[in-house]
């Protein structure tokens, strides 16, 4: 395969580690905290994990290690969407085993769990890994959003792990992957196995975080490269002077990337959806605010702009939550009733006998293509796929009829041409930032440690991040420290607790602090593409939320 030259030079790059993890193997320790317990919901999540619930917290320290001699046995699989850094997650992981015993083998699953539960792998081997380091994407394996979940899959899963010997199976995922990982080690034991389970924090959404996992791997790339287009998208529209551009932003359940490219980019508006939630927002009401920024502008003689908003807003929104859920509790009980209902008008007709009134009259003053979206398949965990809603041309439509109506008040005088985007997929796969390529090696290296060390039911973590790598401390968090009940399909379940954007945060505040004067005036950010070459300042810094969360 032709590669360019910039991959070329790629493959080139050493990441660099905590300097606990540039020991020799020998001198690689564990030191272990008091009991943790759950986020939430304790009695029930202890009763669910018997064997793995209050593990102690482990930090990487310079003493006698277990980490040497042993051949070991590892299974590494890629579980959900794709996030920058994934491959080297999985160099980190090879070049640990293969340090602490030439003859540990590392076997990679191929398209996700699945290929765990089908036992389809190949060996990764060193000519495979070199063609893949500080490379973006997930197409070492390839990835997949099979859930472990049944007894027969668990059943499977460890029938594969015997039939390979595996002494432990490293799942690289988000928030679902990882609840995953912690029933999977807890069933291990049960069933009498000695197959440890690892854990590494993979999502550009940003929402799996907490103070022992202080980012997940693939943000910062995602950021920095949405960021990017969001500049040059604003030195666009200032350069003509007559473009108003609303950009839809991944993150379906907490806006950590809007608010980070706001941060990075000062658009006119960024919506926060965890605002719109805590203020009880209305639909209306996100219009008049998007509407005061674009009349204010006009009055300058400005009429161009740039709204940056989350993809899961919709979700937010008091009325339309209201919906959603009805539809998502709809769509698990009468599923299979309502896609025999293929002609739009009769749902229509079907959902009036099934919905509430305040929530129909919502459904059906929607534009239709939005309402047919809202209708779409759900997603494994039964809820609506927000990705598939443009909910920035929902926006568009509202804030049109708005500006007519100020118009023939005579509250406004502009002219208001719009253009939508979508940024999603463009940054998943990116070639991951040096800060990336060093967390998320650093964060195999230490998968490799932990399992080394005989742990299990354990995520992979790399904590003080906002200093330089050889200062970042490796360990490891237990899974059910992070762990709360959610219904999902009407059953609740356990899943780690997704961190929202917090509005006593810095970053939230920072950007409040700033955000009525960038409604107003034109004050665009041009962050430019990510550098790899050059001063530390510029080729290894942090995300800026990153920085503010931890500014002392």
């Amino acid at each position: 395969m032709e590669v360019s030259a910039l991959q070329n030079a790629r493959y080139g790059y050493m990441p660099k580690l905590p300097a606990c993890l540039t020991r020799p193997l020998e001198e690689i320790g564990l030191e272990f905290g008091a009991p943790t317990e759950a986020a939430a919901d304790r009695d029930e999540l202890r009763a669910l994990f018997r064997h793995n619930y209050g593990k102690p917290i482990a930090s990487c320290v310079n003493g006698k290690g277990g980490t040497t001699g042993r051949l070991i046995r590892v299974g590494v699989i890629l579980s959900g969407g794709q996030a920058p850094g994934g491959h080297n997650v999985i160099a980190g992981l090879y070049d640990g085993l293969k340090k602490g015993n030439p003859d540990s083998v590392l076997y990679g699953f191929l398209g996700g769990p699945s290929g765990l539960l089908e036992d389809r792998a190949v060996e990764i081997t060193g000519e495979i890994i070199d063609r893949y380091r500080n490379t973006g994407g997930f197409d070492i394996i390839g990835s997949g959003r099979t859930k472990i979940e049944s007894p027969e899959q668990f059943a499977t899963a460890l029938e594969t792990a015997k039939k390979r010997a595996l002494d432990a199976v490293v799942i690289i995922g988000g928030d679902d992957s990882n609840t995953n990982a912690a029933l999977l080690a807890e069933y291990f034991i049960e069933k009498g196995s000695s197959v440890q389970v690892i854990g590494c924090p993979k999502t550009i959404d940003g929402d799996l975080k907490n103070e022992h996992i202080e980012a997940s791997f693939g943000f910062d790339t995602a950021v920095k490269t949405y960021s990017e287009l969001i500049g040059n998208i604003e030195r666009d529209a200032a350069s003509a002077g007559k473009y108003w551009h609303f950009i839809r932003l991944m993150g379906r359940s907490a806006s950590h990337i809007a608010l980070e490219c706001a941060l990075q980019t000062r658009p006119n508006v960024c919506l926060v959806s965890e605002e719109v939630e805590a203020k009880k927002m209305s639909l209306d009401d996100i219009v008049k605010e998007i509407c005061s920024s674009i009349v204010k502008r006009a009055a300058g003689k400005e009429n161009f702009g740039a709204a940056l908003i989350p993809e899961g807003l919709i979700e937010f929104i008091p009325e339309m939550k209201k919906l959603i859920k009805e539809l998502n509790d709809l769509m698990a009980d009468y599923g299979d009733e309502l896609s025999k209902i293929t002609n739009f008008i009769d749902q229509q007709y079907w959902l009036e006998r099934h919905l509430s009134e305040e929530s129909l009259n919502l459904f059906v003053s929607l534009p239709p293509d939005i309402a047919r979206q809202l209708l779409a398949d759900r997603d494994p965990h039964g809820n609506v796929q927000v990705s598939r809603i443009e909910t920035e041309k929902l926006l568009i439509g509202m804030v049109e009829k708005k500006l007519d109506e100020l118009k023939r008040m005579g509250a406004y005088t502009g002219k208001f041409n719009v253009l939508a985007h979508f940024f999603g997929y463009e940054g998943r796969c990116a070639f991951p930032s040096n800060f990336d390529a060093d967390y998320c090696y650093s964060l195999g290296f230490t998968a490799f440690v932990l399992i080394a060390s005989g742990l299990t039911g354990y995520i992979s973590s790399v904590k003080n991040l906002v200093a330089p790598a050889d200062k970042w401390m490796p360990g490891g968090i237990p899974l059910t420290m992070m762990m709360n009940l959610e219904k999902r399909h009407g059953v609740s379940k356990p899943v780690i607790k997704k961190a929202l954007v917090e509005l006593e945060g810095r970053p939230f505040k920072t950007f409040a602090a700033s955000r009525s004067e960038w409604a107003e005036k034109t004050c665009f950010r041009f962050p430019g593409a990510i550098q790899y070459y050059g001063p530390p300042e510029i080729c290894d810094r942090p995300t800026m939320t990153l920085e503010l969360e931890h500014e002392q």
